[in-house]
């Protein structure tokens, strides 16, 4: 890396503030600097690169498409250090291992299952973070993420966890009035889904299960979708993995069902940022998922 085609990094972070904050004056109040330094560092910056980064609109200020280009860059820059220093700092230091994934596999796959976990390794800490937001691992301080999806993803390993084979499920009374299999019938029923969530959507209907509006019930979660299942009041569709246990116990009934061999849910670390502790914990998942 060449600094001297780097310009001042006090001008960067004024600029940045600035595009972030959507002024001059609340940049110079985060930095702790008078309007007029934050306003210089944005017109030497914009001299040094030859564009205007920055206009006047109304009473206000707008970014240029160029300004726009270089504040997303230096957002995620400045995300990347501010994550690298926190690291730094915790280093060494007795810290819980931070886990992101959603909150139905937490509870319906997860949860039945650490017990075992706590009980071979107590020494290690675990912050289970139930969420429906793609997260960065890197920018938001997650050691792990366990996602639902067809693999691939950019900047992260990701290693196969367990099948998310699709059912449709039902209670065993709703169940008993469709045959197995029967798409025709299963058609007519009174349907339970999560809002948003397109991909088991795209896949219902390539088995020919679509239905009207007024057959749809939806939920903003999908343990909202599994609890109204489970109550009797339609059938859903879920990963196989997070009703096993209903299926085993005879809460629910499986309906429909088929493999899908490119929808599975996938372990996610930072490329070489896999610690004793981590590694671990990975290691249980693996095994825990292989002996189901």
């Amino acid at each position: 890396m060449d600094w001297r085609e780097v310009p001042s990094l006090s001008a960067l972070r004024a600029f940045e503030a600035m595009s972030r904050l959507g002024g001059f004056s609340a940049a110079a109040r985060e930095l702790n600097v008078t309007h007029a330094a934050i306003a210089q560092h944005v017109r030497g910056l914009e001299a040094d690169l030859g564009q205007t980064l920055v206009t006047r609109e109304g009473r206000g200020m707008a970014l240029t498409e160029a300004g726009r280009i270089l504040a997303a860059a230096l957002s995620d820059g400045f995300a990347e250090i501010s994550a690298g220093v926190a690291q730094t700092r915790s280093f060494g230091a007795e810290q819980p291992l931070k886990i992101a994934m959603t909150p139905s596999f937490a509870e319906n796959w997860l949860m039945p299952r650490i017990g075992s976990f706590w009980t071979k390794h107590p020494k290690i800490k675990l912050a289970m973070v139930p969420g429906y937001e793609l997260v960065d691992l890197r920018r938001d301080g997650f050691d792990m993420a366990i996602r639902y999806g067809r693999g691939g993803w950019d900047g992260v390993d990701a290693e196969f966890l367990v099948s998310a084979g699709n059912v449709v499920v039902a209670t065993p009374e709703l169940a008993a009035q469709v045959p197995h299999g029967d798409v025709a019938a299963l058609s007519k029923q009174r349907w339970l889904h999560e809002v948003g969530r397109a991909e088991p959507r795209a896949w219902l209907a390539e088995q020919g299960l679509e239905f009207p509006p007024e057959q749809k019930t939806e939920f903003t979660m999908n343990t909202m979708v599994l609890a109204a299942t489970r109550a009797g009041y339609g059938f859903s569709l879920q990963g196989q993995a997070l009703v096993e246990a209903d299926l085993a116990a005879g809460r629910l009934i499986s309906v429909f069902e088929a493999q899908s061999s490119n929808l599975a849910y996938y372990i996610l670390t930072r490329p070489g940022m896999v610690s004793a502790d981590l590694k671990v914990f990975r290691d249980w998942l693996l095994h825990v998922a292989g002996e189901d």
